[in-house]
């Protein structure tokens, strides 16, 4: 039999599990090559041979998706996997126009395909966008196991920017392991809080391996989830958390508008900062799209230290960077912060942004006003770190959910802000969690 030649679309996260899951050992399949996007400077790597397996002794290569029509034409691809995620459905129909215009099939995977079988149960929490709220929503779910005598185990989306051979499989249980793997402030910004609540955090590039070393420690998994994308376990239960700053996301960007279909719960969040009208969109969104889930609603109440670094003052405000990127967002809880607290006014760091994080401008123009905590690699942080020192401000609001002034020298008076979950009435995530341990533990 011909093989098909197989290229996967992807940014260094959901293309590397789907070829591990369904094209790594197949003989029905040849992947030429992974193209990146959204992530800087993941291309012109390999997916080292340690990984690919027996039928790629030489590795894969991962290219710029810009090289998309040369490479299909050159290397007469047959078929096309689009692999990431947080983009508009037109966006994913518009990649599959160009596809197959230049002579390839275009191809999505569903959960039967991706999705791995624990032997401990699984509680899944994902998002129809970027920065809807997931990972203080999974902080909230793996309190409550505690609380029941339970043993979570979090297991984060992939974020393998790194040497993928050192990160097959990574654990991280304390403030030295993230120094130990050399962790991005992508990565830090997911794991530490888990850490500093005690929990487990495990991650890499192969979730095989992953899952069963963290079933070794843990009573339940926790899948916590990246950008908007599905999970890579079969979930007993699947929390989905909506925005309503974003109304109408829910149903038009892929693969959220999935996660919302499949949640058991919905959860609703920031309805303390959302206009009226906006929530009441989403809620009427959510009944059309999936009216048999249980529809939480929950607050991110803010948190500072120290408000006397904001009242009156010129504040260069600084927020968390995948949000405001491809999550698409011009403000956060750093914004917030500044007019709930009196700003003066708010620095706009356009004028002074250096290196990389000048580079995501260029890009990102939307951002506007604000400063992406970008850092993928170690050139981006310290060109970030030489943007806010360049600044003119009488101070920093860090709205990050890392703390920043570990990883970078800051010459300035900073406020970190922090946000946690809370909900809102009932029903309530301590339900939710209550009735799926009860039916797990039915014989």
């Amino acid at each position: 039999m011909q093989k098909k030649r197989v290229l996967i679309m992807g940014a260094a996260g959901r293309d590397f599990h789907n070829f591990n899951v369904l094209y790594r050992n197949n003989r029905q399949y040849e992947v030429i090559a992974f193209t990146a996007t959204q992530i800087p400077n993941i291309e012109k790597r390999k997916y080292p041979a340690k990984l690919a397996g027996k039928f790629y002794p030489k590795g894969i290569p991962i290219v710029s998706e810009d090289d998309l029509e040369k490479l299909i034409k050159k290397s007469k691809i047959d078929e096309v996997v689009f692999s990431y995620s947080d983009v508009s459905n037109q966006y994913v129909m518009e990649r599959c126009a160009l596809v197959t215009a230049w002579g390839a099939d275009f191809k999505l995977l569903g959960k039967k395909s991706t999705m791995l079988k624990s032997k401990r149960p699984v509680i899944a929490v994902c998002a129809a966008r970027t920065g809807s709220g997931k990972s203080q929503t999974t902080r909230r779910v793996c309190q409550l196991l505690k609380q029941k005598g339970k043993i979570p185990v979090v297991i984060r989306h992939p974020m393998p920017y790194g040497d993928l051979t050192k990160q097959i499989c990574q654990r991280f249980a304390s403030i030295s392991d993230m120094d130990k793997h050399h962790c991005t402030i992508e990565e830090r910004e997911e794991y530490e809080p888990h850490i500093v609540q005690g929990t487990v955090v495990y991650a890499g590039v192969d979730y095989e391996v992953i899952l069963r070393e963290a079933e070794k420690e843990a009573d339940i998994m926790v899948w916590d989830g990246g950008n908007n994308d599905i999970p890579f376990f079969v979930p007993d239960l699947h929390i989905t958390v909506v925005d309503p700053h974003r109304p109408g996301d829910e149903l038009s960007y892929f693969p959220g508008v999935t996660n919302l279909i499949l949640a058991d719960v919905v959860l609703i969040n920031k309805i303390d900062t959302a206009d009226y009208e906006d929530i009441e969109q989403v809620r009427l969104n959510i009944k059309f799209a999936n009216p048999k889930a249980v529809l939480i609603e929950a607050a991110s109440p803010i948190y500072i230290e120290k408000p006397e670094l904001i009242r009156g003052k010129n504040v260069l405000v600084v927020e968390d960077g995948p949000t405001l990127t491809h999550g698409g967002m011009t403000y956060g809880a750093g914004v917030i912060a500044a007019q709930k607290f009196g700003a003066e006014d708010t620095v706009d760091p356009r004028p002074w942004v250096k290196g990389e994080i000048k580079k995501t401008f260029e890009s990102y123009p939307e951002i506007g006003a604000l400063l992406p905590a970008m850092g993928y690699g170690k050139k981006q942080i310290k060109d970030l770190e030489r943007t806010i020192d360049s600044i003119p401000c009488d101070s920093v609001v860090i709205a990050t959910p890392v703390d920043l002034t570990k990883i970078l020298k800051i010459n300035k008076p900073s406020i970190r802000v922090r946000y946690e979950l809370q909900e809102i009435g009932k029903p309530d995530l301590q339900e939710a969690v209550e009735i799926f341990l009860k039916r797990k533990q039915k014989p």
